[in-house]
């Protein structure tokens, strides 16, 4: 029986991954579709191979801040873990249907927080794990807008003498670069979230004595976002390719870099951020070297509405669904 519950919570996980992948397929690739340097095709293939390459070389500090850094591991059970990611699973298809790039990270994270206190109370929460993260909420989107603004104006100035046929034929090739730089991070950062909660099913069923990440898990993880990458979420790469600002190939280079540089420092330091939010940023940052108006305002601001409400959502559905099952079980 306890076998079957830990087979199947590892299941629910990676299906989550999935539709991680699935739902954030836009922050990989809809800079280089929006420019028409890849075809939709292409380029979901191209950020499929480089979220799963990010397998190899980036460690687990994430995964281990997910799974034992934000959560007392003590009230981690088969039944909390179900219901963060059943949250999280509800939180992302929402959106989607909405077409609004929400953050599947912050959905987990409040998820499994929602499951964690309905069992035990706000004790079960680790504060310090937290800081940083919630920290990072408002510091993801903002590295990317800064980065994204300052790569642009470099450029602008570094190129100013050329003609502008040859700098975009230049920059077309230069922006398979920085997608791949920035699916690897995407890759590194989104997937260790899956293997945290994955490592703490195995802790719970017993099969683990101390808190790791085997590294099947991590190739497991890493898997599973890449075919739901492949998949593609195409309502919301409408949204971030071209509804909050037009973008050249130039810019796209500038957005992804600027994503790329701050998921890098994250995954460093072992916070699991928003890449969502991260790209997003960037992409502001990138149409408001232009003028301001060429930022349209009103869709950024309904999807700042939309991270705000994701963490407290998730926490909302994770805490009615552990409540229920824990009175129909």
């Amino acid at each position: 029986m306890e076998f079957a519950a830990v087979a199947f919570l590892i299941l629910v996980a990676l299906t989550f991954d999935y539709i991680n992948g699935f739902h954030d397929a836009a922050n990989s690739i809809a800079t280089v579709v929006s420019t028409r340097v890849l075809s939709p095709g292409k380029a979901v293939i191209w950020a499929a191979f480089f979220n799963f390459a990010a397998a190899f070389g980036f460690g687990t500090a994430v995964a281990k801040t997910v799974g034992s850094g934000m959560i007392d591991i003590r009230e981690v059970t088969f039944l909390v873990i179900f219901a963060g990611l059943f949250a999280a699973i509800v939180w992302d298809l929402i959106t989607w249907y909405y077409g609004l790039p929400t953050s599947s990270s912050h959905a987990l994270i409040g998820g499994y927080a929602g499951g964690a206190v309905a069992k035990a109370g706000v004790g079960a929460i680790i504060v310090s794990g937290w800081t940083k993260t919630l920290i990072f909420i408002v510091l993801a989107p903002t590295i990317g807008l800064v980065l994204g603004f300052g790569l642009m104006v470099a450029i602008f100035w570094l190129f100013r003498g050329f003609a502008p046929s040859k700098v975009d034929r230049w920059f077309r090739r230069l922006q398979l670069v920085s997608a791949a730089a920035y699916s690897l991070g995407h890759g590194a950062n989104d997937a260790q979230k899956t293997m945290g909660i994955i490592a703490g099913v195995l802790l719970a069923g017993g099969y683990l004595t101390v808190f790791e990440i085997p590294f099947w898990v991590v190739l497991a993880a890493h898997g599973a976002i890449a075919l739901g990458t492949l998949t593609g979420g195409w309502r919301i790469i409408h949204t971030m390719g071209s509804k909050i600002t037009r973008l050249q190939p130039v810019g796209g280079f500038a957005a992804e870099t600027a994503g790329a540089v701050s998921l890098f420092l994250a995954t460093s330091l072992g916070v699991p951020v928003s890449t969502t939010h991260t790209i997003t940023g960037a992409i502001v940052g990138v149409g408001a070297t232009r003028r301001l108006s060429a930022v349209r305002w009103g869709i950024a601001g309904r999807i700042v509405w939309a991270w705000i409400l994701t963490i407290p959502a998730s926490f909302f559905i994770a805490a009615v669904t552990y409540w229920t099952l824990s009175h129909v079980l």
